[in-house]
């Protein structure tokens, strides 16, 4: 990809995986980084480290939005950040230190992507009986400490940084669902704007750390903002008039396949 130039199909395919993530809201990573790996032969580390400051910039409208709604709640997100904002340096220095264009680390990339896709697309498909569960055990239960789910927060920011900065996925289905658990009596917007929120520093300083390691190609991102952000608009307006729950199945078996094919790639 070093002679990477600009390609129209990679417009084209930002504009529908943002027409799928305005629809769904499932973070776009969870497709533009498989994409770009299976379709485009783009390295996986360049993919990631490109889709990670993608992911920062199209987040940034969304977290506008909901703070203008106040629909973030930002002692949630500084918790989160405290924890995957060291993770998250923690794991940029040791990729430094790899051979990160070795076939070794290049299985390990594209499994722990496929792994990742995986956990997604199980969450997708099984986040109401999830939910459900939770609520009849908090019946029988009584809450955890305002401590015990602030040190519960905290892990989640350090796993996110983690998880996120090694394959650019994590940041929404999974987060999101883990927040549900820990939060259930919180309003759904408030956990989905406080998540799209701190994806905002723990994605740009991924992608600002891979940029700082030579694993950013700024041609690639713009080819990808350009169909992206009019997809995600697009997206946005149609999803009321379509049914959530097919199209969430449906991208759901879309992420296993794929994830099927990263891990036996």
């Amino acid at each position: 990809m070093t002679n990477f130039s600009f390609d129209p199909l990679l417009s084209l395919s930002g504009f529908l995986v943002g027409s799928l993530v305005g629809i769904t809201g499932v973070g776009g990573a969870s497709l533009m980084t498989p994409l770009m790996v299976l379709l485009f032969g783009i390295h996986p580390t360049t993919a990631v480290g490109t889709d990670l400051l993608y992911a920062a910039i199209t987040k940034m409208a969304g977290t506008a939005v909901h703070h203008r709604h106040g629909h973030i709640r930002w002692r949630l997100v500084g918790l989160l950040a405290l924890g995957s904002i060291p993770a998250t340096a923690i794991t940029l220095w040791v990729m430094s230190g790899m051979d990160r264009k070795s076939a070794h680390s290049v299985a390990i990339l594209t499994t722990s992507l496929g792994i990742m896709l995986m956990i997604t697309a199980l969450i997708l498909l099984f986040r109401d009986l999830l939910m459900r569960y939770e609520m009849q055990w908090l019946k029988r239960h009584s809450t955890p400490s305002p401590r015990t789910i602030d040190a519960a927060t905290l892990l989640l920011g350090i796993i996110l940084g983690v998880l996120v900065t090694m394959t650019s996925v994590g940041a929404g289905a999974i987060g999101v669902t883990a927040l549900l658990f820990l939060y259930p009596r919180a309003k759904i917007n408030d956990i989905v704007g406080s998540d799209i929120a701190h994806a905002i520093p723990l994605t740009l300083l991924g992608g600002l750390g891979y940029w700082m390691i030579g694993d950013v190609n700024w041609l690639l991102l713009i080819s990808l903002l350009i169909g992206s952000i009019p997809g995600i608009i697009l997206g946005s307006y149609a999803a009321p008039k379509l049914p959530e729950k097919a199209v969430r199945t449906t991208l759901a078996i879309v992420l296993v396949i794929v994830a099927l094919k990263l891990i036996t790639h």
